[in-house]
């Protein structure tokens, strides 16, 4: 393979892997000058690609869908048979690598042409795999477009109906998809709430692309997977209680982080926050981690109450008793 097919293949590579590069960057990535990318750019487009360049200095390269399928060694029926299973996988969530489903599909879906993409939409539309237990239908087509977004850094407006039957349209700066339990989860920057968001993407009914760009904000991936864990149980449960605990709400957030979502001040020394679970045990649970010394008052409801009681005075009577003599 000659030098100039190589680096042909390598700026193609570039280009599918990010929606927009700099003239400048790709020079430099490559060890080229400017001239020989825009001489392996005509190579590219001279093979069916369709790539689009601007002018200036902000100007640069993008990757374009074409008026056919690039040589992919696929006909017409193979990229679109590839599309919908790439869709069904990512909405069944796989095992193996969901994340990789999306990477694939999101490289596929770009350079699809509008009118197998149209193929690819209506086919989809009739195919209904199995859900994973009760798992929500999230639609591919908007799985396939966060994909590319969160690929690209792209700023995106979503048209968004939350737990409450709400809707809205939400401008946000998506970061990165999750499957958690039974659902996909989008976590993004909420540009109105100037904020980190996470959405379930079932209840995602439309993305509108902007074709702007944004540079990604910092966050730690023990924080994304914190935040996704938090919205994967931020639904309606069976049991459902809140607790008023004597700390300011600053503070409560303070102590709490991204677990505080949801509290509220219920006066200036006092933080109203809601727990739940599928019993008393789990409700428990989060009124363990309310900081020591901290007094607090529960609704916690009849009879799940009256059990919790009982538990805990054998609890401490359990604790009042002499230890049980150790085995011989």
């Amino acid at each position: 393979m000659s030098d100039t097919t190589t680096r042909a293949l390598a700026l193609l590579n570039l280009l599918q892997t990010h929606r927009h590069w700099p003239g400048t960057e790709l020079a430099m990535r490559l060890g080229v000058t400017e001239r020989t990318v825009r001489r392996d750019v005509d190579r590219l487009r001279d093979l069916g690609y369709r790539v689009e360049s601007t002018p200036g200095v902000a100007g640069g390269y993008r990757l374009e869908a074409g008026s056919a399928v690039p040589p992919l060694l696929l006909t017409d029926d193979e990229a679109v048979t590839m599309a919908i299973g790439l869709r069904v996988a990512a909405t069944q969530q796989l095992a193996g690598g969901p994340e990789l489903t999306l990477t694939a599909l999101a490289k596929l879906e770009q350079v699809l042409p509008s009118d197998l993409r149209r193929r690819v939409n209506a086919l989809a539309a009739s195919v209904h795999p199995a859900q994973i237990g009760n798992a929500p239908a999230v639609s591919p087509v908007v799985l396939g477009e966060l994909a590319l977004a969160s690929r690209d850094r792209e700023r995106v407006r979503l048209r968004y109906t939350d737990r409450h039957d709400v809707e809205s349209v939400r401008r946000v700066e998506p970061h990165s998809l999750s499957s958690a339990g039974r659902n996909w989860y989008l976590l993004c920057w909420d540009l109105d709430r100037d904020d980190w968001r996470t959405f379930r993407v079932d209840r995602i009914e439309s993305v509108e692309h902007t074709r702007v760009l944004f540079d990604p904000r910092d966050i730690s991936e023990e924080e994304v997977a914190e935040r996704v864990l938090l919205a994967s149980s931020w639904s309606p449960q069976k049991l459902e209680a809140a607790v008023v605990m004597d700390l300011p709400l600053d503070q409560m957030d303070q102590y709490f982080g991204v677990w505080a979502h949801g509290a509220t001040a219920h006066d200036e020394t006092r933080t109203r926050w809601p727990i739940g679970g599928s019993d008393w045990r789990e409700t428990l649970y989060g009124m363990l981690w309310i900081p020591a010394g901290i007094e607090y008052t529960t609704d916690f409801p009849e009879p799940h109450r009256a059990e919790l009681r009982e538990s805990l005075e054998r609890a401490l009577r359990a604790l009042d008793a002499p230890p049980p003599a150790a085995r011989r």
